[in-house]
């Protein structure tokens, strides 16, 4: 499910690539970044840009195995980056992968081990959505606000939702299972947003799998605040009780479904 086109998923990896290296523009790149541990935000852009040529050479190659992705997970060459040369690297691989996209189309074959039925539609939805929450953790980092149009936002929502009810987490976090129960329901509002933009999200964990809708209704559980925040609290980049967030009901469930849901 997704309101994005596979064009605009594409563009929106340079849009908020472009956003993220115009933010950086003399900016102290050995600064640390909470929501990345371990990492300073030039060794964050490494990972970004390396994502992103990783994605292209995938997509470009119609990889049908996972290719190798240590380059951008070691990032301790990357501790004193000059954001004059990591910008224009960040913006080259951020071209290159949309470019890599389009050209092969959204229903080209790519691996995407280990969600299943792989194309680069997937590679296109994610990477904006992987660049998206990347440019917040560098720019809240650098003590910059933060902000997202609306549709993307929404987009970033619906992905996260679907990748967090995937099947497969059963097989490889068997523990999530322990979120299931009679009465488990999580409800997220936008409170910013028209009634036409539908920015409400339900989680339904009572039967055997995990289940989410978009929809109002009443939640054993539920989170009202503005878009962006809950983009920030949902991906884990903002307290799920700072201010500006409401929560009503069981803050225990919430808690515990923060802590069992991740991907990646």
């Amino acid at each position: 499910m997704t309101a994005l086109t596979f064009d605009r998923h594409a563009s929106e990896i340079v849009t908020q690539t472009d956003l993220l290296v115009a933010a950086i523009d003399g900016a102290d790149l050995t600064v640390p970044v909470p929501s990345c541990p371990g990492w300073n935000v030039g060794q964050l852009l490494r990972h970004l840009g390396g994502g992103q040529r990783w994605a292209a050479d995938t997509v470009g190659t119609r990889a049908t195995d996972r290719l190798p992705d240590d380059h951008f997970r070691d990032l301790s060459p990357y501790a004193n980056e000059d954001p004059a040369v990591v910008g224009p690297w960040l913006a080259e691989g951020a071209r290159l992968l949309a470019d890599t996209l389009l050209e092969a189309g959204p229903d080209s074959p790519a691996s995407t081990d280990p969600v299943p039925n792989g194309t680069a539609a997937f590679y296109a939805r994610r990477f904006m959505n992987e660049t998206l929450v990347h440019r917040a953790d560098a720019i809240l980092a650098l003590g910059a606000p933060f902000t997202v149009e609306r549709d993307v936002a929404i987009d970033a929502i619906d992905e996260w939702m679907w990748l967090g009810s995937l099947p497969m987490h059963f097989e490889f976090h068997p523990q999530m299972r322990e979120l299931l129960g009679p009465g488990r329901t999580l409800h997220f509002h936008a409170t910013d947003t028209p009634p036409d933009a539908h920015a409400e999200w339900v989680i339904d964990l009572t039967g055997d799998a995990i289940a989410w809708r978009r929809a109002h209704e009443k939640s054993a559980v539920a989170v009202r605040a503005p878009l962006v925040d809950l983009v920030l609290a949902i991906f884990k980049r903002r307290d799920i009780r700072s201010a500006g967030i409401e929560i009503f009901g069981d803050e225990e469930l919430l808690d515990f479904w923060l802590e069992r849901v991740d991907f990646g």
